[in-house]
């Protein structure tokens, strides 16, 4: 007798994943409704100061770099959990603290305390998959949990937009509330997932010797290589939106429409190309995302056309839903068991540093040279990295001395 379906898929994996894909899209829904908008509401709360709405929006992921840095290893030391919990809950409280801010030094702490929160949270999530799946499962778990997060892409924009027009507060409530429920259900239903170390281990972990940088090549290659991708997001949530506004009489609603699609053709398509991808080498489908983030860019500056940037955004689409798994799978194959956080942590610096800097320099060279420069620089800094990125992926597979890491990117 055949399982049903969903009772088949649910059986699948383990409990803590199902917490963190609920919990995903409960607070990607509520972010997503915020996100998308809070660009507006510092350029409107701080008289219509680009260089101080994108200085406010850079530096969540500003101060994320340093707590970067040991918010892994400490996953890896004190466990997953207390680490998960910490990060939600101050993340809840920054959220909240928008609805009181009138100042830019208060919108500044505030963007400050969420960075904090938010680069605690990401390392020790990952670690966590990587934890409990199976080596051969990680990509389409992460390929679920990237669905997870555009459940909220699909309707969260347009529900912000709704609220944005009402009262913009209730927005940062409804995220806070989103972050406080999840962290009651990683309470109820998570236990730690962190590997058992013998007394041995333990002892020995104590007296280990600092971590080389130099040691870990691969990590911090693949991480840099990363960081024009990311800088593409960057700009998404920070000088793209002025950008419609200059391109589009209706902007808000053609940028809330976009990204309600973006998330909708990841929910129909994600794990189907997860699976139809599986087994394609790694470097081939970094490559073919690289190519498709070059060209979206191109289409984010020069298109004028509402139909053609739809176009654009599904070639985006797929780019994304070809990285993202992919590549957080070749991170958790070439990391030490001992160091599986602190390979997350680093590697989630390439998305925190490009926060910080890119609406920065985006916002510099938007105010100087308008959306179409900037869009064409960044087009060409993408496909550079892609073919650096690709080649570099590839030659792992070809170290004799890395026969796992060989095995494992060739699936």
């Amino acid at each position: 007798m055949h399982r049903i379906p969903l009772f088949s898929l649910i059986s699948k994996y383990d409990t803590a994943i199902w917490v963190r894909v609920v919990g995903t899209i409960l607070t990607s829904l509520a972010g997503f409704m915020m996100r998308p908008y809070l660009v507006f509401y510092l350029y409107d709360k701080l008289d219509g100061s680009i260089f101080l709405s994108m200085l406010i929006v850079g530096l969540q992921p500003l101060c994320g770099i340093f707590v970067n840095l040991y918010a892994g290893s400490l996953s890896d030391r004190y466990g997953r959990k207390p680490m998960i919990l910490s990060a939600l809950i101050i993340q809840a409280f920054a959220i909240g603290g928008y609805m009181f801010a009138s100042h830019v030094w208060e919108f500044a702490v505030i963007s400050i305390i969420n960075g904090i929160g938010h680069a605690m949270f990401g390392p020790a999530a990952n670690a966590q998959i990587t934890d409990v799946v199976p080596q051969e499962k990680r990509a389409e778990v992460f390929a679920l949990l990237h669905t997870a997060l555009n459940m909220g892409s699909a309707f969260g924009p347009l529900l912000g937009l709704l609220l944005f027009t009402w009262n913009p507060t209730i927005i940062f409530l409804t995220c806070s509330i989103a972050l406080l429920a999840y962290a009651g259900l990683v309470v109820w239903k998570v236990p730690e997932t962190m590997p058992v170390k013998s007394a041995a281990e333990q002892e020995l972990s104590k007296t280990k010797p600092k971590i080389r940088w130099r040691d870990h090549k691969q990590l911090l290659w693949i991480t840099l290589l990363a960081m024009p991708v990311s800088l593409l997001y960057a700009q998404v949530e920070s000088t793209f939106p002025l950008h419609l506004q200059q391109q589009f009489e209706n902007y808000k609603t053609v940028f809330a429409t976009i990204i309600t699609f973006n998330g909708c053709i990841v929910i129909a398509l994600q794990l189907w190309i997860a699976k139809r991808t599986e087994h394609i080498s790694a470097y081939m489908v970094v490559a073919a995302s690289y190519l498709l983030f070059a060209i979206v860019s191109v289409g984010y500056g020069f298109v004028p056309i509402f139909a053609i940037l739809l176009f654009v955004e599904f070639l985006f689409t797929i780019g994304e839903m070809l990285n993202g798994p992919h590549i957080q799978k070749v991170i958790s194959v070439i990391a030490p068991e001992e160091h599986r956080g602190w390979y997350f942590s680093v590697f989630g610096m390439n998305w925190q540093l490009s926060r910080a800097i890119g609406p920065i320099l985006g916002g510099l060279l938007f105010s100087h040279y308008g959306g179409k420069m900037m869009f064409a620089v960044l087009a060409v800094i993408i496909l550079l990295a892609g073919i650096a990125q690709s080649r570099y992926i590839r030659s792992l597979n070809h170290k004799k001395e890395e026969p796992i890491i060989e095995a494992a990117l060739q699936t």
